[in-house]
């Protein structure tokens, strides 16, 4: 066993490389008009989604790809910012306007996201750890507790 395997800290990649396969993810979304960089959860895997939320200063629409698990009609995010410290944009864009769409492998949907809170944050938090077995301890690398999100479908506007 190497010394990294003995660690139960897990390690993120350099800030550097996660936004520039942020952009990579996007940029392949965007030239292949979305044929590519989304997926259904299987198993015991994630899927991939696009949100398309409001921008909370400029009020225009706002893209991001993010992984996903499925909780009954809902789907779950995890407000993670790639482990790194502060709240991602699209967390405070949809705190700001939590009406939203997203992009699925089988078509679009309109959802309206909301923070899960005491025994539904538990259990949807469990679903997560299910599909990332070291979850609690990605979520330790932050000072803040991760906000688990859950974009409920609803009737467009």
């Amino acid at each position: 066993m190497t010394t990294a395997e003995s660690t139960s800290e897990p390690r993120v990649p350099p800030r550097w490389f996660v936004r520039t396969m942020w952009s990579l993810h996007r940029g392949l979304y965007r030239i292949t008009a979305g044929r590519v960089g989304l997926r259904r959860p299987r198993g015991r895997t994630w899927g991939m989604l696009r949100l398309t939320t409001t921008g909370r200063r400029t009020g225009g629409e706002r893209g991001v790809i993010l992984a996903y698990v499925e909780d009954g009609p809902n789907l779950v995010c995890l407000a993670m910012n790639g482990w790194a410290e502060g709240e991602p944009s699209w967390w405070l864009n949809l705190r700001a306007h939590p009406e939203a769409t997203v992009d699925l492998v089988d078509g679009s949907r309109f959802v309206q996201a909301y923070a899960a809170q005491g025994v539904e944050r538990e259990r949807v938090w469990a679903l997560w750890r299910e599909v990332e077995t070291n979850l609690d301890g990605y979520a330790a690398l932050r000072s803040t507790e991760t906000a688990v999100v859950v974009l409920e479908p609803r009737r467009p506007s």
